[in-house]
C-alpha cells in the first residue's frame, strides 16, 4: 500500500496543510480517507480530479468533509465528458443530507447521489476495491469510526477523531502503520472521549505494538515537537509527525 498525506491539520487549515485527507493506493486503486477544507486543492498536486475509486469518511465534522461539497461540483458540473458516474462514498448515517445541507443549493435534493454512491458505515468487516477493511466505532462526539485497511500482508490503520477506547486498541493491533490523531497536548487538555494527546497516541501505539507511529491531525494552536516528543516518551519504535506531501510505502 502506498499512503500518501494529502492533508494533515486538525480542526482548520494551517499555513502549511489543508485539513485531514490521505490518499491510499494499492493495485491501480485509489482511495481517499476523509476530505476536510482544502483537501481537494492539494489532492490533485498527486493525482488527477478525476482518479479517485471511493472515498471514506471517518465522521461529518466540516475537517474531515467540507471539501466533498467542492469535489459535488466538479463531478456534477463537468462539461468535458458529461456528468461523472457515482463513485462509492462511505460514511456514517445521515452523510448525504449533511453535505446536501453544508452545500445547501443542489438543483435537486437527490442531487448529490448522482455523482456519489452513499454507502452507510457500520461496525464491522468489508471490502473496497483491494482492501480488506474493518471500521469500528471511535469515541467521539458525533458517530465516527476509525479504520483497519489491510492489503498484501500488510496493515494500515487510521484512527480518524477519537479518546482513548477499546475499539481503537483493536483497530491498530500490530499494524504496519498507524495513522494515529494528536489533537491535545498532555496535561494541558483533558475532555474524555474527544481527542487524543501525544502521550495518549503513543500509548496506544505501544499497546498495540504498531511498528510505525505517524501522529496526525495536529490544530495550529499545538505544538506537534511536544506532543512528537509525548509519543516517543511512552513508545520506542519509529514515530514522526504527518507532513503534507509524505508518502509512505506501509
Amino acid at each position: 500500500m502506498k499512503l500518501t498525506v494529502v492533508g494533515c491539520s486538525g480542526s482548520f487549515p494551517s499555513a502549511e496543510s489543508a485539513c485531514s485527507s490521505y490518499l491510499v493506493e494499492a493495485d491501480g486503486f485509489r482511495l481517499l480517507l476523509d476530505m476536510g477544507n482544502g483537501a481537494l486543492g492539494e489532492l490533485q498536486r498527486h493525482i488527477g480530479l478525476y482518479d479517485l475509486d471511493a472515498i471514506f469518511l471517518s465522521h461529518l465534522h466540516a475537517d474531515h468533509c467540507i471539501d466533498m461539497c467542492g469535489y459535488f461540483v466538479a463531478r456534477y458540473y463537468r462539461h468535458t465528458g458529461g456528468r461523472c458516474g457515482a463513485i462509492p462514498v462511505y460514511g456514517p448515517e445521515g452523510t448525504e443530507q449533511r453535505l446536501t445541507t453544508a452545500y445547501a443549493d443542489t438543483p435537486s435534493p437527490s442531487a448529490m447521489s448522482e455523482v456519489f454512491d452513499f454507502h452507510t458505515l457500520k461496525p464491522g468487516s468489508f471490502d473496497i476495491g483491494p482492501f480488506s477493511v474493518r471500521t469500528e466505532r471511535v469515541a467521539h462526539p458525533v458517530e465516527a469510526y476509525g479504520v483497519r485497511l489491510e492489503h498484501g500482508g500488510r496493515t494500515l490503520t487510521y484512527s480518524g477523531d477519537t479518546g482513548v477506547c477499546e475499539t481503537l486498541h483493536e483497530l491498530a493491533e500490530g499494524a504496519d502503520l498507524f495513522l494515529c490523531e494528536a489533537s491535545f497536548t498532555h496535561g494541558k487538555e483533558d475532555v474524555p472521549g474527544l481527542h487524543l494527546n501525544g502521550r495518549e497516541a503513543g500509548e496506544q501505539a505501544r499497546d498495540a505494538e504498531v511498528g510505525r507511529l505517524v501522529l496526525t491531525h495536529i490544530p495550529p494552536w499545538t505544538d506537534a515537537a511536544r506532543n512528537l516528543a509525548d509519543a516517543r516518551a511512552v513508545y520506542r519504535g519509529p514515530a514522526e509527525i504527518a507532513r503534507t506531501g509524505t508518502v509512505y510505502e506501509v
